[in-house]
């Protein structure tokens, strides 16, 4: 079988090996990195002269010195902490100010913002932004591929975790940019592992994807069936981890240890709880010491005392499939298997939790460290060389507009699979409106202040109308790496406007996580209050009608009937300040049938003055 890639007209790349160098596929991991190469849809990972394949995510920076990246990196670890920065990818896409809620203390010493916003790190004495950090360890893969294979490595598929946003998605992007590498797309890692298994098994059906690394959890179910390979769901924490099942090791170990702490220590003591938790997967108790330079103590840590240490983060991992699984209509018995992705799915309560929740052993015949470059390097393959099976991505939170009254209209849903182009008509709401401003946000919620925003835009050169009468198409166009162009088009003459959402490094993906929980706790609440806001909307609407007919023709209306529709005009303000949608409702429409004698009057008027100086042969009656 081999991979087919869509791709939009004049967009094919095309396989020019002999031309450039060779396409990777790169798995970016918050702990550890690998790249892998396929040929005739063999895929292979690319090891060190020791056999290795997992390049530790590591960078150091030693004054006067290029990065040091991975193993040797991780050496300086104890003796140098300072100089040293580790599982950076759960900072990419993000603000200096978000970096307090990913939970745990952070062992980096922040430096002033970048331009946007984007975090910076002083580590050793420079300031490196997590997107420079991170190109310091593609350039270390990109390098290791380049040795064992001989020859140009300059393409590459890239994965990333599903419920990254925008912003981290194109951080990712810039990264491997500045590593010298072209990124042919950007894959979801479970999406990459499904595609391994899929071709590896030949297997078809419901299958779910348990993808724990070190920074990040992703589940998704998904659908394999004649080639195609389609997310059916998405769900996920991008702040939780085998980072924070350290951090819970770490934290015993330091309080057990007693006295003050500082980065440094934090650092240290991480690396043993590390080096603990993997010894505990293999052999039970762990002994051992931890080195704070000033005093060693040593520790003990049974399997028992891990794995009470790190239940409720696993637990947190099964809600969040069982959650994913209910919004798609799923029983856990249906599935045809369960894939393991990352490192930490190697921890035996991991294991066991996943076993007893769907009811079956996981699949493992592929590293869960490994597998994932498999499946980017088998689309790296697909998109230079062509293929016949198709691979469908999902977007995982909905897209859509702001209305009056603060009102989302969604254009595209979540789990709509990408790439895809929607659009929808809108129009103006006043009379002579020459211009309308564009709000593009994402979320689940109804509101506009319940969702994100993500760009605003003008559409100028409306011709003026009355309200109602422009019909201004917008489309939404979401390309295969998730991100998003909009352009909003008025009919009739032709005018244009549009925007690549260019994210700022703002939203998080446990924030992602929480749009979708709140979205679904919040559902009956948020109905009614947009019911409620488009009662108050058309009720204003109808008002102003009124009144631009009676700027117009008022002197159709003697002073009883002018105090009358200024007394219901009046009634239906007041009841558009509460919160009875009926009432509002009602009011609009007793506003409507005291106005049908007014509106009759200015029908008969008009009609006259067409008729005005016209014969009756001139009708043609």
């Amino acid at each position: 079988m081999m991979l087919l890639q869509i791709h939009e007209p004049g967009e094919t790349p095309l396989p020019h090996e002999n031309e450039k160098g060779l396409a990777v596929g790169i798995d970016l991991g918050t702990t550890n990195s690998v790249v892998a190469f396929a040929r005739d849809q063999k895929a292979e990972v690319v090891r060190d002269a020791r056999g290795i394949a997992l390049v530790p995510s590591v960078v150091a920076y030693v004054d006067g010195a290029e990065p040091l990246v991975g193993e040797l990196a991780r050496r300086e670890l104890l003796d140098r902490p300072e100089i040293v920065v580790s599982s950076i990818k759960r900072l990419m896409g993000r603000g200096t100010d978000e970096l307090a809620k990913l939970g745990g203390q952070l062992p980096y010493e922040l430096g002033p913002p970048a331009e946007g916003g984007m975090a910076r790190l002083n580590v050793g004495g420079r300031l490196r932004t997590p997107v420079e950090i991170s190109a310091d360890i593609l350039r270390a893969v990109k390098e290791r591929a380049e040795l064992a294979l001989g020859r140009n490595v300059d393409r590459a598929v890239v994965t990333v975790p599903a419920y990254f946003d925008d912003a981290a998605r194109t951080a990712t992007r810039d990264a491997a940019r500045l590593a010298g590498l072209e990124v042919l797309r950007l894959v979801a890692e479970p999406t990459a592992a499904a595609l391994a298994y899929g071709l590896d098994s030949q297997a078809e059906g419901l299958y779910a994807v348990y993808d724990l690394g070190g920074g990040t959890f992703d589940f998704s179910l998904l659908r394999l069936e004649r080639g195609v390979f389609q997310v059916l769901a998405t769900g996920g924490d991008a702040a939780l981890g085998g980072d924070d099942f350290d951090h819970a090791v770490a934290a015993k170990f330091l309080a057990e240890r007693g006295g003050a702490t500082d980065r440094a220590h934090l650092k240290q003591a991480l690396a043993t709880a590390r080096l603990a938790k993997e010894c505990l997967t293999t052999q039970d108790p762990w002994d051992g010491m931890l080195d704070l330079g000033d005093v060693e103590s040593a520790h003990r840590l049974s399997r028992a005392d891990l794995e009470a240490l790190i239940a409720p983060l696993v637990d947190r991992t099964i809600g969040i499939a069982r959650a994913t699984l209910e919004d798609a209509g799923v029983e856990p018995g249906q599935l045809g298997g369960v894939v393991l992705v990352g490192g930490s799915t190697r921890v035996p309560l991991v294991r066991a939790r996943v076993a007893e929740f769907f009811g079956k052993p996981p699949l493992t015949g592929i590293d869960p460290d490994e597998v994932v470059a498999v499946g980017a390097a088998l689309q790296a393959e697909a998109l230079t060389a062509g293929s016949d099976t198709l691979l469908l991505d999902v977007l995982p939170l909905s897209l859509g507009l702001e209305t009056m009254g603060g009102i989302v209209e969604k254009v595209v849903e979540r789990n709509t699979p990408i790439p895809v182009s929607r659009a929808q008509e809108f129009t103006t709401y006043q009379d002579g409106q020459s211009a309308m401003a564009i709000h593009v946000v994402q979320g689940e919620r109804e509101m506009v202040d319940q969702c994100r925003s993500l760009a605003r835009f003008v559409l100028d050169g409306i011709p003026p109308m009355v309200a109602g009468a422009a019909r201004i198409r917008v489309a939404f166009s979401v390309d295969a790496d998730g991100l998003l162009t909009v352009t909003a088009k008025e009919s009739s003459t032709g005018v244009e406007s549009r925007v690549e959402v260019k994210p700022s490094y703002g939203l998080t993906e446990e924030e992602m996580a929480a749009m979708l929980r709140a979205s679904i706790d919040n559902a009956q609440d948020d109905m009614e209050r947009r019911l409620l806001t488009e009662a108050r909307v058309e009720a204003r609407r109808a008002i102003n009608a009124v009144q631009s007919a009676l700027a117009a023709d008022s002197d159709l209306l003697n002073e009883a009937e002018a105090a009358r529709i200024a007394e219901t005009i009046e009634a239906v303000e007041r009841a558009m300040s509460g919160v009875d949608r009926a009432a509002i409702q009602g009011a609009a429409e007793e506003l409507e049938h005291r106005t049908k004698p007014f509106a009759e009057k200015r029908m008969d008027r008009g009609i006259r003055k067409a008729l005005s100086g016209r014969a009756v042969s001139d009708l043609g009656v």
